[in-house]
């Protein structure tokens, strides 16, 4: 366990979350989902637009189990904060061998918006890659092979190559349990991946014992690519924590800085996380409490950052920061 894991962990004071949290709960969707969370955010067209993930269950005397019924949603916004939803889901992908498409992270490149999402298949979990101009037809450009998910894609090209971050896991090598690391690799045009490199490990995160990944689409700043990602800590001391029967893990949010040439090369990272499982919403009454996972980030002229994250599997959240307070948090470690 790493040193930090020994005490108390809490929020940056540097991040607000938004008096109308959650942004987006179950109530506000017209189909009846069972949770909504894990949304990609992006300005398109001169619009929020938010993908989210739906996940349905069956009602049992006690609570509502989410089950494999899982689809993703659409709403757009005016402000980022008040969200109209459309009526029907924007995507759902079920065939012989896909079983659910999730987890969806929204990049917009050269005018067009492009999807990474996570999708379960008959033989492993798959990333993938789709583009779309309206939301309602999505042409896949790419699927890994399994297993791999949690990939996100930065908003342009450098160095002449697309570069994804990405978050593979393999038990076999990593000693048969959870220890899953963050990568990077490169693409000429976005269908096929390869220059493959670790990123960031777990070991490296003092609030994170059992795995690491990306979180939100990496933004762009002066200083260097400002980058959330989610970190994991196991505690076997925790009890049922939410709908399941057994839930003994935590999501915090870290945040780093990349460099603007070669992202492959961290300038500098909070030591500490910016974001810990805290609020009601996020501890309590969710189907996993005790969870936080960054999705989307958008960066607005007044510097604002408006960061969306899923809080406890369930709902959809939004805090906001400075991005010259981030950027500090980032190299004030250096």
């Amino acid at each position: 366990m790493n040193a930090n894991l020994g005490s108390p962990l809490q929020s940056s004071a540097l991040i607000t979350r938004h008096p109308a949290n959650p942004i987006l709960a179950p109530k506000d969707v017209p189909y009846h989902p069972a949770m909504v969370f894990n949304a990609g955010v992006a300005k398109y067209q001169g619009k929020y637009v938010m993908v989210f993930r739906n996940d349905y269950g069956n009602e049992s005397e006690e609570q509502v189990y989410p089950s494999y019924t899982t689809n993703l949603g659409l709403a757009f916004s005016d402000d980022g904060v008040a969200w109209t939803v459309q009526p029907m889901p924007c995507w759902s992908w079920h065939d012989e061998e896909i079983q659910r498409v999730y987890d969806p992270r929204l990049t917009v490149i050269e005018g067009r918006c492009y999807i990474c999402f996570a999708v379960d298949t008959k033989h492993g979990v798959r990333g993938g890659i789709a583009v779309t101009d309206d939301f309602q037809s999505f042409e896949v450009l790419s699927l890994s092979v399994p297993d791999n998910r949690n990939m996100v894609l930065f908003p342009e090209k450098i160095g002449g190559h697309y570069t994804r971050l990405e978050r593979p896991f393999p038990v076999y090598s990593r000693g048969g349990v959870d220890r899953f690391d963050m990568w990077l690799s490169r693409s000429p045009d976005l269908r096929y991946w390869g220059d493959s490199q670790l990123l960031l490990a777990v070991e490296q995160v003092p609030y994170a014992n059992d795995k690491i990944g990306p979180g939100a689409p990496p933004i762009k700043t002066e200083q260097g690519w400002l980058t959330t990602f989610h970190a994991v800590d196991l505690d076997p001391t925790r009890g049922k924590n939410g709908w399941e029967a057994s839930w003994k893990k935590r999501y915090t949010a870290g945040i780093m800085l990349l460099d603007l040439e070669n992202p492959s090369q961290v300038r500098g990272m909070s030591t500490s996380p910016l974001l810990v499982p805290e609020a009601d919403y996020e501890v309590a009454g969710g189907f996993r409490n005790n969870v936080v996972f960054p999705g989307g980030m958008v960066l607005e002229e007044s510097g604002e950052v408006k960061i969306y994250y899923g809080a406890a599997d369930t709902v959809e959240c939004l805090a906001t920061a400075d991005v010259h307070d981030l950027i500090r948090l980032c190299l004030e470690n250096e």
